[in-house]
């Protein structure tokens, strides 16, 4: 197994962001909203009908945008700790027409000012990766999430060695360019193997069960919250 290498945790500079925004997403956050609209299906829903969403590490906010697309009646809470990428996220929630039912906010997901069991479904799509000590924000989505809302969790599962992680480079990045290239490369070695996050289910209290591979290169954590798992110090 490669060894994990941490890459910067927040992806603040203008071209970052950019370049962010400018990848061929559709097909990866239309499998996400397609799966997480699934996911639903088994959670409580709100008795006003209205979800209530939070979703950590939005980037440009494209997965709220495609949520919302989709008919969902909800308001989502979209975070991100770069400033740069929210830039970039709140033109394309104008221009997508949905400014009053997705809030950009700023925030650090390893410690969010949410009270206890504010939101009817957490998501997250490739934060984990970015954080040096990933049971935090694991720790906190579940925290924030009440009892019977729908938790999921995506991100890329850390390749077994330098070939499969070349190989997955030039399948799902090989038409662009040597910048956002590396960005993948970078993230590639900075995520999780299923394991890992198996281990911090276990250490959370959590069923390791929830977190299953889902692709080549993802892994993915979905419950229904039961209850609160006793918090770990």
């Amino acid at each position: 197994m490669l060894k994990r290498v941490l890459e910067p945790e927040v992806m603040n500079t203008q071209s970052e962001a950019i370049d962010y925004n400018q990848m061929d997403h559709r097909r990866v956050n239309g499998v996400f909203v397609d799966d997480f609209l699934t996911g639903l299906e088994y959670a409580i829903p709100p008795i006003n009908g209205n979800w209530r969403v939070f979703d950590a590490g939005t980037g440009t906010a494209l997965i709220p945008i495609e949520l919302m697309r989709r008919g969902l009646r909800a308001f989502v809470t979209a975070s991100d700790l770069a400033d740069q990428m929210l830039a970039v996220a709140r033109q394309n929630v104008v221009h997508a027409g949905f400014d009053a039912s997705i809030e950009l906010v700023l925030r650090d997901c390893k410690q969010l000012p949410d009270a206890d069991e504010t939101y009817d479904a957490v998501m997250s799509n490739s934060i984990v990766h970015h954080i040096p000590e990933p049971k935090r924000v694991i720790e906190e989505l579940w925290r924030i999430l009440k009892p019977g809302g729908l938790f999921f969790v995506r991100d890329l599962m850390r390749p077994l060695d330098t070939v499969n992680l070349e190989l997955l480079v030039k399948t799902y990045a090989g038409e662009a360019n040597p910048h956002q290239q590396q960005m993948f490369r970078e993230s590639l070695h900075a995520a999780l193997a299923l394991s890992e996050v198996r281990n911090i289910l276990t250490e959370l209290g959590i069923p390791f069960e929830f977190a299953q591979a889902t692709s080549d290169r993802h892994w993915t954590i979905q419950a229904c919250k039961k209850s609160t798992p006793p918090k770990i110090m």
